[in-house]
C-alpha cells in the first residue's frame, strides 16, 4: 500500500488514510467523503492564515475574493491534475467507464481528502506544510484585489465614489434550446441613460459582461 504522493513532501504513517483518501464513494461506503469534509476546511484555514500574513493592508472582502480564487474548484481540479491524482484513484466499475478520473469534481475531493488523512496522520503543522508548499506559488501569483473584484462590484464601486446611482439590469430576452441557451441583458445608467447589452449563457453571466462593457465604456469617457 503507498505511503506517499508524488508531489506532496509528506510520507504516512498509516497508508490505509492515503488508500481512503483516494477511495470514491462508488466503490462502497469506506471512502473519502469524510476526510473531504476535514481536508477542505484545514485548507481553508491555511490559506486562509498565510493571505491574512502575506496581505497585512488587504480589507476583509479583498482577502475573501483572494480565498476564493485560490481554493475554488477549478483551482484545486488543476493541481489534482498536476499530482496525477487521476491515475491513482479508486474508483467502481460505473466511474470508471464514465471517465470519472478525469472528472474535476471527483479530483477536487479527492485532494481535498488527501489533505485531510495528512491531517489526521500528522496534525496541523504537517498538513499546513504539504499546502503550502502546494499554493505559496499560487498566491505569489495572485492578480491584484481590485483585479479580482467581478465587474458588477467594479461597477457599482466606480458610480458609487462618484456619487451616481447604481445600474439597472434588465434581461431582454433568452434564446436556443434549454441545454445552449443565451441570455441577453440590458445594463442602463439612470442618471443619463447610457445603455449597453451583452450576453452570456447564464444570466448572471450576461449581467457580468454587461456591467464590464459599461465599466470600460465609462473610463473611456473624459472627465468634464
Amino acid at each position: 500500500m503507498k505511503d506517499s504522493l508524488a508531489g506532496i513532501n509528506y510520507r504516512f504513517t498509516d497508508p490505509r488514510l492515503l488508500h481512503d483518501a483516494l477511495t470514491h464513494r462508488s466503490l462502497g461506503a469506506r471512502n473519502n467523503e469524510r476526510l473531504e469534509f476535514l481536508g477542505d476546511s484545514v485548507l481553508n484555514l491555511v490559506v486562509s492564515s498565510r493571505l491574512f500574513e502575506r496581505f497585512p493592508d488587504a480589507q476583509e472582502g479583498d482577502l475573501s475574493r483572494m480565498r476564493a480564487r485560490l481554493v475554488r474548484g477549478l483551482s484545486l481540479a488543476d493541481i489534482a491534475l498536476r499530482l496525477d491524482l487521476g491515475r491513482q484513484l479508486h474508483l467502481g466499475e460505473s466511474e470508471l467507464k464514465s471517465g470519472g478520473f478525469r472528472r474535476a469534481s471527483i479530483l477536487t475531493d479527492a485532494f481535498e481528502a488527501t489533505l485531510g488523512a495528512i491531517f489526521l496522520d500528522g496534525g496541523y503543522e504537517a498538513c499546513r506544510g504539504a499546502i503550502l508548499e502546494l499554493f505559496d506559488p499560487l498566491i505569489d501569483k495572485l492578480p491584484s484585489a481590485e483585479d479580482l473584484k467581478d465587474p458588477k462590484t467594479r461597477l457599482q464601486e466606480w458610480l458609487q465614489g462618484r456619487a451616481r446611482p447604481l445600474p439597472g439590469y434588465e434581461l431582454i430576452r433568452e434564446e436556443g434550446a434549454d441545454h445552449a441557451k443565451k441570455f441577453y441583458v440590458k445594463c442602463t445608467l439612470p442618471d443619463d441613460q447610457t445603455v449597453v447589452e451583452a450576453a452570456g449563457d447564464s444570466r448572471r453571466k450576461a449581467e457580468q459582461a454587461a456591467a464590464r462593457q459599461m465599466l470600460a465604456l465609462l473610463e473611456e469617457k473624459p472627465l468634464k
